[in-house]
């Protein structure tokens, strides 16, 4: 008698192993896509987990019934739930339920989306998103992009592209690169400038800020002019991670496009606000920028991971990032882009269909809505929390981070008060510093999360 379990095409054959398979994954998919009551959850020691999760890992398997069971059972629950409503820590996530369930078809679907030739109608449904929030964010018909896996990979991609920009001018010009580039950002940037830096080996100079964290068009001119030629780019943020803090765009725009120096401008979390109309005024500015970021996976709904990476003139990314290579002939030289040329990568999942497929189904008026929510709640608990004697606001909102103190409390009182909140599975809240000083934040993303909800938290302050 045969050993079917070795044959080589079990795994892939559809037979009743595999249609079991299928349909069990698919029922553990529907029931947490559409849990009424988003378990918290919370990790466990690694101590823990090895002793109730090792040895799945077998010659012959487990089974996708057991395999599902301590999936559900032992390692979910050792993962706090981005999506649930009192997760309150760095930048939630807090995807459609029709972005959730068309994430399964893509990954069923076996599309790969590096190149049209492959995928040409994902491609396009992508480039329909990219295209809406170009003209969002004021960015001409010819603006295009592409979807990375997050914002350290976008910021990394729109550096590349601007750092090869400034070397062609410089060799069309007879003009010598400098011994080390330099790219212009203020102290408030998120860590990801620092890394892309790294990674290209190139210097960071900080400008100056004002009072607000905010950095304004006059101190990138000091920087330039100490500097000079060896700026390639000015990163300007869009929503500071840990205050939702908008730079003065317009006036950095200004001097940028006076010395002719790329500005791109970093908007993982707080560019979505673009969508609120009373909010774009904050943002002026942005529609000069040669390549913007916004994350998805954030403040747009959209599971991870996705970030949209749109230059003002894709045929400089096309330029930067075109892989060569003999076998890779056939996808390059051609008129429709490949998303793979036009950041650093080659391989690629099509991960903005699920924001396209969201909004399709829902439209944009919803996601505008969704949007404001997050804005309104932020001014609605910031003003509760300056009507608290023991509670003070360290910064008034300017998106939807809410960032307060607790007066006479030390980090090891916040870090307590943080570990009993995630304990008794209220909210996921962890303190935050400020000029050295241990601080709250709320950032606020998921419509679901309610002023009552906010309010229970603030009265836990005790």
């Amino acid at each position: 008698m045969s050993d079917t379990s070795a044959l080589p095409d079990r795994m892939h054959a559809i037979t009743d192993e595999t249609r079991t398979t299928v349909d069990d994954v698919l029922q553990y998919a529907r029931r947490r896509a559409l849990y009424e009551d988003i378990p918290l959850d919370k990790p466990m020691r690694p101590s823990d987990l090895a002793r109730l999760a090792s040895g799945s890992i077998t010659a012959a398997g487990i089974g996708d019934r057991r395999a599902i069971a301590l999936f559900e059972n032992v390692l979910a629950p050792a993962c706090i739930s981005t999506d649930h409503p009192g997760y309150l820590a760095f930048i939630p996530s807090a995807p459609t339920k029709a972005s959730l369930a068309f994430d399964v078809v893509v990954s069923a679907s076996a599309i790969y989306g590096g190149s049209w030739i492959e995928g040409a109608g994902a491609v396009y449904a992508e480039n329909e998103v990219l295209a809406w929030l170009a003209g969002e964010f004021g960015m001409p018909d010819t603006a295009g992009g592409v979807f990375v896996q997050g914002g350290t990979i976008g910021n990394l991609s729109a550096l590349v592209t601007a750092r090869d920009a400034a070397r062609r001018r410089n060799r069309e010009a007879g003009v010598a690169d400098p011994a080390r580039w330099v790219v212009v950002c203020s102290a408030e940037a998120h860590s990801s400038i620092a890394s892309a830096a790294a990674v290209m080996d190139i210097e960071i100079v900080a400008a100056a800020v004002d009072g607000d964290g905010r950095m304004h068009g006059d101190a990138v001119a000091a920087a330039l002019d100490a500097h000079g030629g060896a700026v390639f780019a000015v990163v300007a943020t869009g929503g500071t991670t840990n205050f939702g803090i908008v730079d003065d765009i317009a006036s950095i725009a200004a001097v940028t496009a006076a010395r002719d120096v790329w500005l791109h401008v970093d908007g993982a979390y707080g560019l979505a606000a673009m969508l609120v109309p009373e909010m774009r005024d904050a943002f002026a500015g942005v529609a000069s920028a040669d390549s913007v970021i916004v994350d998805p996976h954030k403040w747009l709904f959209a599971p991870f991971d996705a970030c949209a990476l749109i230059y003002r003139d894709p045929a400089l990314a096309l330029a930067a990032h075109t892989q060569k290579a003999e076998y890779l002939d056939t996808l390059t030289g051609k008129p429709d882009w490949n998303p793979s040329d036009l950041a650093v990568q080659l391989t690629r999942r099509a991960r903005g269909l699920p924001l396209w497929f969201s909004l399709a189904t829902h439209g944009t008026d919803a996601y505008r809505a969704g949007i404001r929510h997050g804005i309104d709640l932020a001014r609605r608990i910031a003003d509760d929390i300056a009507a608290r004697p023991e509670l003070s606001l360290v910064r008034e909102p300017q998106l939807s981070v809410v960032v307060f103190r607790r007066e006479g409390w030390t980090l090891a009182d916040y870090e307590a008060w943080s570990d009993r909140l995630l304990d008794e599975q209220r909210a996921f809240v962890v303190p935050s510093s400020h000029a050295g000083e241990p601080v709250l934040r709320f950032a606020i993303i998921s419509p679901l999360t309610t002023y009552e909800l906010l309010v229970d938290i603030l009265d836990s302050l005790d």
